[in-house]
């Protein structure tokens, strides 16, 4: 009995927050107790750096960084032999020194699609902030604001002072929210692109609207400069796909509904099943995974027309490819090795079978609906891997909080992915960073470590060129002399405006909340269905 009451209190928590236009508003994110410096000098010696430009890792360097930009980057030896002391740049009584020999330099990386979650997830940002820095992540581009865009301008704001433990804020709105009136007229939506840019936002989020109305929201946020990306949802996509929402100003794909719309050669709408409910998220989900063999072949015509004029915009892609790889492999994600220690309870509740949560559509998921979705990664990564090869701009996102994706752990999936998909590991390191940087138009300040820069900067014990695994807070796998498994890797410190933190720590800090949450209700995770 009280199982039953336990879990009927968690869905009626979700019902209401999920009901109520799922935007109610998280606490603040405490006052930041964490972190070292700036420094009036800081030096970081011996690293490996890899830089973020796709130039190939060089090192040892020391790196010198006065307050928060980076001043020196200097060369001081080679592989295999001493280093040169006298290369090295001296420093002084005060001065701040990192030994960091034998590690690596990454730039900070960016997380475009990145939601802070909310009352659905029962999270806070001090936890979902603490996981994004333990992985390196320096900035995000926090798509919606559905915390209210008060909140999350108030939490740029206070993170761009360094106020809070968190990543920089990128705050993209979702469209038409605040508004005080239905959105019916182009006038209308320009009057509300208006009000959000008078306000501080970078940004808006869409998932379509009526032609008018989209369009003209798309025009003025480009005379005013503010970024756009779409969720194409299929309640709106056959109003404008990716391609006639590009042709109209739009920055930027998230996912890739309206991609395989505009690839279409023989239908206008995909070929939904006749009792197909979009509420339904089986449906949602099932015909998604439908999608990509419904477009045109790769390669053929009407594929590489759309991809020219795509790169003829200057269009940029997010895939997300993490946030659906349980449709492909459902046990894998649910298993996570990270869920015991790092995952709320609340968020272990969102995430099972529910029809009332989000992305929780494992109502009847199985062998046929996995291979389906296989299909579907394999076209979906072909298109995303030539269109950087033949120069578009591809950044990564995790859109974490949902379908068994944890903050942090799912963005460094996201890197395995575009492994998969085709891309070298600098290559993923450009998207992680001075791609991300150029799509929130950020890119003269961050995204690289260059002279002159800010100091956005990820250390990491392991080389995460050869083995991308390194990169999580749980770390990779090797077998020592004596033929015992062990941990390695990790990021060891993320630097952000100049300031360390380590990131070993905020993981036990988020390991200690979800201890205390589990104590409290005498939780332990268990798997859907199973009874121990």
């Amino acid at each position: 009995m009280i199982k039953f009451i336990l879990k009927l209190l968690f869905l009626v928590i979700i019902l209401l927050s999920t009901s109520l236009t799922v935007y109610a508003q998280m606490t603040d994110a405490p006052d930041r107790a964490e972190g070292e410096g700036p420094y009036e000098k800081l030096i970081i010696r011996g690293i490996n750096l890899i830089d973020g430009t796709g130039s190939p890792m060089m090192g040892p360097v020391d790196l010198v960084i006065s307050g928060n930009r980076i001043t020196s980057i200097q060369t001081v030896g080679y592989p295999g032999v001493p280093i040169n002391e006298r290369r090295r740049p001296q420093a002084g009584p005060n001065d701040k020194v990192l030994d960091a020999t034998g590690m690596y330099a990454l730039p900070g990386f960016f997380d475009n699609h990145a939601h802070t979650g909310g009352g659905a997830q029962g999270t806070t940002p001090e936890y979902v902030y603490k996981l994004w820095l333990a992985h390196g992540i320096t900035s995000i581009r926090e798509p919606g604001s559905f915390n209210g865009l008060d909140w999350t301008l108030r939490h740029k704001q206070r993170s761009a002072a360094n106020e809070i433990t968190a990543p920089r804020i990128f705050a993209y709105v979702g469209f038409g929210s605040g508004f005080d009136r239905p959105m019916l007229t182009g006038e209308d939506a320009r009057e509300w692109v208006q009000q959000i840019h008078a306000k501080g936002a970078d940004g808006i989020k869409f998932f379509g609207a009526n032609p008018e109305v989209y369009q003209a929201a798309l025009d003025e946020a480009s005379k005013l400069g503010l970024g756009s990306m779409t969720h194409h949802a299929q309640t709106r996509v056959v109003y404008a796909n990716a391609l006639q929402s590009a042709r109209w100003g739009l920055k930027s794909l998230t996912h890739w509904y309206g991609l395989p719309e505009a690839l279409f050669n023989d239908r206008v709408v995909q070929n939904y099943p006749l009792d197909y409910n979009y509420q339904d998220e089986q449906h949602r989900f099932e015909g998604a995974g439908e999608l990509w063999k419904q477009s045109a072949a790769p390669q053929s015509d009407h594929w590489n027309n759309v991809m020219d004029e795509l790169l003829g915009l200057d269009f940029t892609l997010n895939p997300t490819f993490t946030i659906y790889e349980a449709s492909r492999d459902l046990m894998a994600q649910r298993r996570a090795e990270w869920h015991e220690k790092y995952t709320l309870p609340s968020l272990w509740e969102f995430y099972k079978p529910s029809r009332v949560a989000h992305g929780s559509y494992w109502f009847n998921w199985g062998t046929e609906q996995e291979v389906a979705w296989k299909e579907n990664y394999r076209l979906w990564m072909q298109f995303v891997n030539e269109y950087k090869n033949r120069g578009g701009r591809v950044t990564l996102g995790s859109d974490a909080g949902y379908i068994y994706k944890l903050y942090g752990f799912g963005y460094i999936q996201e890197m395995e992915l575009l492994r998969e998909a085709g891309f070298h590991p600098l290559e993923i390191f450009m998207s992680a960073s001075i791609k991300g940087a150029e799509e929130v138009g950020v890119a003269d300040q961050l995204g690289t470590i260059e002279v002159g820069k800010l100091a956005d900067i990820v250390i990491v014990d392991g080389n995460p060129m050869a083995n991308l695994k390194v990169l999580y807070g749980t770390g990779a796998i090797r077998v020592d002399e004596n033929n015992e498994a062990v941990r390695y890797g990790g990021v060891r410190y993320t630097i952000k405006d100049g300031i360390i933190y380590d990131a070993q720590q905020l993981l036990k800090d988020v390991e200690e909340m979800v201890n205390k949450a589990k104590e409290a209700s005498g939780y332990s995770i268990k798997q859907p269905g199973l009874e121990y």
